[in-house]
């Protein structure tokens, strides 16, 4: 397959501590971009990291991608300008339908390959980023989830790379139509469980269905 989009941006982060309801917060947030190639090895970017690997990191969840026409739109929207990084995305790319890729599609960008493993779930991390208590709901309404990443093949990744779709799976199931599932049509919830599911989502969506383990399309 041929290149369909390219990278905007790659955003970092340490993880800092910041005020929520009178309390400290551990987060990784607030990404910025940063210049040149970045090595994407282990479980992240270099100079990257995640507070909650559990709930936001890990394997499946090893970088966060958000397209910049996600982003065109969310400006018109809240009528403000937007940033890479906002969204707490790794990659900022353009060209390729983020939220229309299947679970387990495979890129090449940079000289890395990567897997589309899941849709965002916002929590009230993004609406510190954003500055607005309501912006969970707003984001899970507007079905732009964006995608988590795994890595395939290690390697390097900068602005202006090409980001090339190298597989697709079999199935149907995409970014947004998980998403659209899992937040209003929870009696499709066995539609999820493809083989390319992450087995955290696999063990959810089992103990929803209250069944012992449905075989996987």
């Amino acid at each position: 397959m041929s290149a369909s989009g390219r990278v905007v941006s790659v955003n970092v982060s340490a993880v800092r501590t910041v005020e929520h309801q009178g309390k400290g917060v551990s987060t990784g947030i607030f990404k910025q971009p940063v210049a040149g190639s970045v090595p994407l090895r282990g479980v992240n970017l270099e100079g990257d990291d995640q507070a909650d690997r559990k709930n936001h990191g890990g394997s499946v969840r090893a970088a966060y991608a958000y397209a910049q026409e996600d982003y065109r739109w969310w400006e018109e929207t809240l009528a403000r300008t937007l940033p890479p990084g906002k969204f707490g995305e790794n990659l900022t790319l353009c060209g390729i339908d983020v939220n229309g890729a299947l679970i387990g599609e495979r890129w090449r960008t940079g000289s890395a390959v990567v897997q589309v493993t899941s849709p965002r779930v916002p929590c009230y991390k993004l609406a510190l980023t954003m500055g607005d208590p309501a912006f969970v709901r707003k984001f899970a309404q507007a079905l732009r989830p964006g995608a988590y990443l795994s890595i395939v093949e290690e390697g390097v990744v900068g602005s202006g790379d090409a980001v090339e779709v190298v597989s697709k799976p079999a199935h149907r199931l995409t970014i947004a139509e998980m998403t659209h599932i899992y937040f209003s049509e929870r009696e499709r919830l066995s539609e999820l469980l493809v083989r390319e599911l992450p087995e955290h989502w696999r063990a959810w969506v089992v103990a929803q269905l209250g069944v012992e383990s449905p075989d996987a399309r």
